[in-house]
């Protein structure tokens, strides 16, 4: 006896997956996503390999891969080719350890400007005011008067 695939419609599937039908018809027309055809006169249909490619996409995406990059991941996906997929996944740590180290920068520098503006001594200015007016880097020196 043969065994029913579980078929779902695009809202279904959409749903199913946690996002919109918008969502699934974008990644279509990027080719993240095959469109099924059409009976006539019928609805189209997905079944589980849809859902799997859109959890593969959007688990991807929280990993911080662009949709492009998810494309190349898609190319890969057959498991047997582990070196070049390793190469993206160091490419993306990489990128990411480049933004938490410019992310940590920021907040230093904001932690500096915040305890400038703590030691407010009068009505003169207010240093992080004047950052953004000036630059940052040249509101974290001590050139500026302080409030």
């Amino acid at each position: 006896m043969l065994k029913k695939r579980n078929v779902m419609t695009i809202g279904t599937l959409a749903k199913t997956a946690g996002v919109g039908v918008e969502t699934v018809r974008y990644y279509q027309r990027r080719g993240l996503m095959s469109e099924p055809e059409k009976p006539y006169g019928g609805i189209r249909h997905y079944d589980e390999q849809a859902l799997a490619r859109l959890h593969f996409i959007r688990a991807s995406q929280w990993l911080g891969f662009s949709l492009d990059e998810i494309g190349e991941l898609l190319t890969l996906q057959d498991g047997a080719h582990c070196d070049e997929a390793r190469e993206l996944g160091e490419q993306k740590l990489t990128s990411v350890r480049r933004k938490i180290s410019h992310l940590q920068q920021i907040e230093r520098a904001l932690n500096e400007l915040v305890q400038k503006c703590s030691a407010g001594h009068g009505d003169v200015y207010c240093p992080l005011m004047a950052s953004l007016n000036d630059g940052v880097e040249d509101a974290t020196t001590d050139k500026h008067k302080v409030c």
